[in-house]
């Protein structure tokens, strides 16, 4: 996690914005491709519609329920971008140290160059734990990490979201009903679960990535489980695997297959749980063999990236250095030079003395700015099609201004809260995860690092 310098950068050779690139695309001034057009417009055009908007989850089945954001007042949506820029410059010198802003490495430029932290949901997290002065937090991310951040920091804090829309595909391809559901499925077929073995192992540890609700949380903190971040998954299954004999990891399925495989564990192993199938879709005895049952969930950014991409980068660039997420399919992983979260891609970037060739396989907007902030490599994004994350897109500079605003004038909008009886489990279950450090490591080594 870093501090950032607020003030406006001067435009470096590479435009870190994306919006710019979706702009020349769609006015035709590059003959580039974009996976939507309706990227080019404002949020605000998609709020009062079902569904996560354009990008990369908008073919993705959104929950009856999923929160909505009411109409963002004219003067913002209006507003040019120079002008929202300034206000929300304007708006955060009025405030001072009341607030912090918070900015998720996946978010557009416009909105990122005005955190006061940048990091992935692991760093953010400590970084609202690290604030308890401030009056608000504003978090510039999705609703899982804002629900995170009003667990972690202050009951008289506020946690704010610029955009209620603002979700998460993955998070929500687990809901808590499934989850219990599939609990009790496996307790038929294993027992008591809170019983250990002559080993002091009970049958299976529940294990949810940080891309999952409050209350996921809460029932894997209730059931003596720990949340993970691809930064510590595998700090996090060695943790599990201490207490459990089995773990049920969710709800990302390639998170989870990926760091079991690094860890020795054969995919016969790891059966796949579907929630829509009686026993998730495995027999009795797959079951009683697993070690690791994956959930049917993934992430939508990490599945557009392919081995035919990798396959194009290197016969392109012979020579490029290819790192990918481990939310990324399997195939891909194993395609790659390396696997490593966010905090690792930007580290074994910046990391890297020589001029080098990266193709990157993450979310583009931290792949653009990768590429902006270190011009002595050739950095770029391993899909082609920009296509970036549908949710964290929602966050505009328009929203930004909006929230603050409202603190400068004594008006709390878009407050996170998460109700005290689920908190509290959910909160055993982050604590656990704070303290499970994975060792360091340059980010020359593969491995899943911070």
């Amino acid at each position: 996690m870093s501090a950032v310098d607020t003030s406006i950068r001067p435009r470096p050779e590479v435009d870190p914005s994306v919006d710019h690139a979706i702009q020349a695309i769609v006015a035709g001034r590059s003959t580039d491709e974009t996976c939507n057009t309706d990227l080019a417009a404002g949020p605000w055009n998609f709020d009062a519609r079902p569904g996560y908007g354009p990008g990369s989850s908008m073919g993705d089945v959104i929950p009856t329920g999923a929160p909505r954001q009411g109409e963002l007042p004219v003067e913002y949506r209006e507003a040019s971008a120079d002008e929202l820029d300034e206000r929300i410059r304007a708006a955060k010198a009025a405030l001072g140290d009341r607030v912090v802003v918070l900015g998720h490495f996946y978010q557009r430029e416009e909105v990122i160059r005005h955190a006061d932290y940048v990091g992935d949901s692991y760093q953010l997290a400590n970084a609202a734990l690290e604030h308890p002065q401030t009056e608000a937090i504003v978090f510039c991310g999705v609703h899982f990490m804002a629900e995170t951040a009003d667990m972690l920091s202050r009951p008289e804090q506020a946690v704010i979201l610029p955009n209620l829309a603002a979700g998460c595909s993955m998070a929500d391809m687990a809901d808590i009903d499934q989850v219990e559901e599939a609990w009790e499925q496996l307790a038929e077929v294993y027992g008591d679960m809170d019983t250990p073995d002559a080993d002091g192992l009970v049958p299976v540890i529940p294990v949810t990535y940080m891309n999952s609700s409050a209350a996921i949380k809460g029932f894997v903190g209730r059931h003596g489980g720990i949340v993970c971040t691809s930064s510590n998954a595998r700090t996090v299954l060695e943790w599990a695997f201490a207490r459990g004999r089995r773990v049920l990891f969710f709800p990302d399925q390639h998170l989870g297959r990926n760091t079991a495989k690094a860890m020795g564990i054969p995919l016969e192993q790891m059966p796949m749980w579907n929630p829509r199938k009686p026993l998730g879709g495995s027999t009795e005895g797959e079951l009683d063999d697993a070690r690791v049952i994956l959930w049917h969930g993934f992430c939508s950014v990490h599945r557009r990236f392919t081995v035919d991409q990798v396959d194009q980068a290197r016969a392109e660039h012979p020579g490029v250095r290819v790192i990918v997420h481990p939310e990324c399919p399997m195939d891909v992983v194993d395609a790659a030079d390396e696997s490593g979260s966010t905090d690792y891609i930007r580290r074994a970037i910046e990391g890297t003395t020589e001029p080098t060739t990266f193709a990157i396989g993450t979310e583009v907007n931290l792949v653009q700015r990768l590429a902006a902030d270190n011009p002595q490599h050739t950095v770029f994004c391993l899909d082609p099609v920009v296509c970036p994350c549908s949710t964290m897109y929602r966050i505009h500079p328009g929203y930004l201004a909006w929230v603050l605003e409202g603190l400068v004038d004594g008006e709390v909008r878009n407050r996170i809260a998460v109700a005290q009886d689920v908190a509290d489990p959910a909160r055993v279950a982050l604590e656990r995860m704070l303290a499970a450090k994975p060792p360091e490591a340059p980010a020359s080594d593969w491995q899943f690092a911070s």
